[in-house]
């Protein structure tokens, strides 16, 4: 199993069950050094799951100020190639540890 932190998207039900075909489990986890920014989505399978054309992304920042709260999902190793998938160009997953002391993956600005 693998952990994978959203803030976005990968949070909404539908985009779940497009993605993975399954809604995921999770709990509430904060990332600090980091923060938000959006960008823009041009991939039209993206789009059509979550409805949404500005997502947002992750930035370091190294401020232990910023803070990001998000959900750590268990998710197969296919379930991770998924993820990646649904991903656009401008993500790469990358792996770091939460508040909580927990190790898992977050995509940040490539």
């Amino acid at each position: 199993m693998n952990l994978l932190f959203s803030y976005g998207t990968l949070q909404k039900e539908k985009v779940q069950l497009e993605t993975f075909g399954r809604i995921l489990e999770g709990e509430k986890d904060f990332l600090l050094n980091y923060k938000l920014d959006y960008i823009e989505i041009f991939d039209e399978e993206v789009l059509k799951k979550s409805e949404q054309k500005f997502h947002p992304i992750l930035t370091y920042s190294g401020n232990t100020n910023d803070k990001v709260e998000g959900v750590l999902f268990q998710i197969t190793d296919e379930e991770l190639q998924q993820a990646d998938d649904y991903e656009v160009d401008s993500y790469k997953r990358i792996k770091t540890i939460f508040s909580s002391g927990k190790e898992g993956f977050i995509y940040v600005e490539k």
